[in-house]
């Protein structure tokens, strides 16, 4: 007797979705396009909001900035829900390992009284930016438009969460878990006049209705100086004080940093390319946005840094605008 396999393919009567074959044709889809594009609701609402009577539940109008398709803001990562997770777990993984090791081998030992202060009085009150930048981001995934950049903007919320808590990590490193510094270093940002610049910045920002011009705020310019000057310049004074295991305990937030500019920078792209009505906004913008937040990192880098070399940060908000279609000595 001979045993003949033989094989039939069957050929599906869909490849994906009705809503995903609208946009990309009749093929298979990925997940990012599955549970990213066209299913955020357009119609139908039962109700308005009762905070805001004016507008629908998603409603393009809550930015002055407008887009033909605001489906446009892919992000180039193609983060959904379960590739996020996985991704930021890896980077989780590394940064418990680092805090896990630097209280196992007691390296908090190796810092003089001076740097620990000067870690409790320059960076901790960080922990309240990076809360700030979470509320930031926050507002843009809640009145967004299109889910692709609003559920990036939660993705991006919970990294700056992650971060404030990181921050606060190291405080509890510093003085064994008894939260001294963590109170100190509150008392610090509510009360001293290096921190009162940032600190208005912060909460001025919290007024702020337009959830693109608060992207623009936290992730062009707030996120340019932070990333040179706090991670960058500090980190540097860190190591040539003795204290380069801190390197360790602020490693996340650098991968953190860098890992949202893969997505921040092209969709500021997009917004400014997609009409000069839009790249006017955003220079406009940016001209109200840039002296403000430039005192209040000046002010701390004076206090922190002594002799910091903030004109380098610029130059990356300089080159970062550039790349993304205009020129930030236009208007600002």
């Amino acid at each position: 007797m001979t045993l003949e396999i033989k094989t039939s393919i069957i050929s599906p009567i869909r490849q994906t979705y009705a809503y995903i074959e609208r946009r990309f044709g009749n093929k298979p889809a990925t997940r990012y396009q599955e549970v990213s594009f066209d299913i955020q609701g357009t119609t139908n609402f039962h109700y308005r909001p009762l905070w805001n009577p004016s507008k629908t539940l998603n409603d393009p109008s809550y930015t002055a900035l407008i887009m033909k398709d605001w489906y446009v803001f892919k992000d180039p990562r193609q983060f959904y829900y379960g590739a996020y997770v996985q991704h930021r777990a890896r980077l989780q993984d590394i940064a418990e390992s680092n805090y896990a090791f630097f209280e196992k081998r007691h390296l908090v030992e190796n810092l003089s009284e001076d740097v620990k202060q000067k870690l409790i009085s320059c960076l901790l009150p960080f922990r309240y930016v990076e809360q700030t930048a979470n509320l930031h981001m926050m507002s843009g995934s809640a009145y967004g438009y299109g889910t692709v950049i609003t559920q990036a903007c939660m993705f991006a919320a919970m990294d700056r969460l992650g971060m404030a808590q990181y921050i606060s990590r190291i405080g509890l490193l510093l003085d064994g878990n008894t939260g001294e510094s963590l109170q100190q270093a509150k008392d610090i940002w509510m009360n001293d006049a290096a921190w009162q610049p940032l600190r208005k910045l912060c909460e001025q920002s919290l007024t702020e209705q337009d959830w693109f011009k608060l992207y623009i705020l936290q992730t062009l310019l707030i996120d340019s100086l932070m990333q040179s000057l706090v991670y960058g310049q500090f980190d540097q004074l860190l190591v040539e004080n003795g204290a380069r295991d801190m390197a360790m305990l602020i490693e996340f937030m650098q991968d953190c940093l860098t890992d949202l500019r893969k997505w921040s920078d092209p969709v500021l792209k997009l917004a400014t390319t997609e009409s000069e009505e839009n790249k006017a906004l955003i220079q406009t913008w940016i001209a109200e946005l840039l002296p403000q937040v430039q005192d209040a990192f000046s002010t701390w880098s004076g206090f922190a840094l002594g002799d910091a070399d903030i004109e380098t940060a610029l130059t990356t908000i300089s080159e970062r605008s550039k790349k993304a279609g205009f020129a930030l000595t236009d208007n600002a």
